[in-house]
């Protein structure tokens, strides 16, 4: 195998024409470019030097490598600078997938910090929903997936998942609704009102969190974007139950956020590959993501 450090040797001899001298430009003794050029000569298969009188000259396969070698170190070169800036954050890129009431809370913060403290770092997002998100990291799409899960997710588990906070949910009525000033409702309470519901991972929750008070809840709208559903409930056309995050992310016009009973509750996390968290940049925009989900 042909090694950069003979390269930097042989064209370092064909630069000064001799080994004692290229052993003066390279800091090495003459023994050990000698040495180099011989493992050179046996990697490449044929001689790549000839001694004429006191000079070394090149072979016409020798001369072949000095002009492709100019490429190589330049190419290795820049790799290494390259590798370096990425390593110290100068550098690189984050590519973010986020559910939308966390790309409207967490990630604003977090991606905030993360320029103001590595601007040469470039950080992307777009918006999807688990389970979506999660087949977008395992298929190289983005480099950190931000979900979240309502008990156990044992599909995670070939994951880094950084747990970030604990999103209660909260009853959403009509501010006309005779709950609207209650400090906290029974969810059966609320088996006769028609429902609006959010995503299909949170329709799929609301459904088993309603069953399991003992009835099924009669949903007459579902829709992916939480401010419809505080516009339909506002508008006096059902109640929701929506994550505090979702609450935060939007004006609840015309509604009021009420506890409910038995509380009810999902993990937001932060998931990447194993080999993801150990690069510089990933490891940073994670911490970010901690920081601002504590705030």
């Amino acid at each position: 195998m042909i090694e950069a450090r003979h390269l930097r040797v042989l064209r370092a001899v064909a630069t000064t024409g001799s080994f004692s001298a290229a052993a003066r430009d390279l800091g090495c003794t003459q023994p050990a470019v000698s040495q180099q050029m011989k493992a050179l000569e046996a990697a490449a298969g044929t001689p790549l030097l000839v001694r004429a009188g006191r000079e070394m000259r090149l072979t016409q396969a020798g001369e072949a490598l000095v002009r492709h070698a100019a490429g190589i170190l330049a190419g290795l070169a820049a790799a290494e600078e390259e590798v370096a800036a990425l390593a110290g954050l100068r550098a690189g890129r984050v590519r973010l997938v986020s559910f939308p009431s966390g790309s409207s809370t967490l990630v604003p913060t977090a991606v905030a910090a993360m320029r103001a403290d590595h601007p040469g770092t470039r950080v992307s997002l777009v918006e999807a929903e688990p389970p979506r998100s999660v087949e977008m990291l395992r298929a190289g799409d983005c480099e950190i997936a931000l979900a979240f899960r309502y008990g156990a997710a044992p599909e995670w588990a070939d994951l880094v998942a950084r747990p970030l906070l604990t999103d209660r949910l909260v009853g959403l009525v009509p501010q006309e609704h005779p709950f609207a000033d209650a400090d906290e409702v029974d969810i059966g309470t609320l088996a006769e009102e028609p429902w609006i519901a959010g995503c299909p991972r949170c329709r799929r929750h609301l459904v088993e969190v309603c069953e399991a008070a003992g009835f099924t809840p009669r949903i007459d709208f579902a829709t992916d974007d939480y401010p419809a559903v505080v516009g339909l409930v506002g508008a006096g056309l059902g109640v929701a139950v929506l994550p505090e995050l979702a609450v935060e992310s939007v004006r609840p016009r015309g509604t009021r956020a009420v506890r409910v009973s038995p509380a009810v509750q999902r993990e937001v996390v932060a998931l990447t590959l194993p080999d993801l968290a150990q690069v510089p940049a990933v490891a940073a925009m994670l911490e970010r993501l901690e920081t601002a989900a504590r705030r």
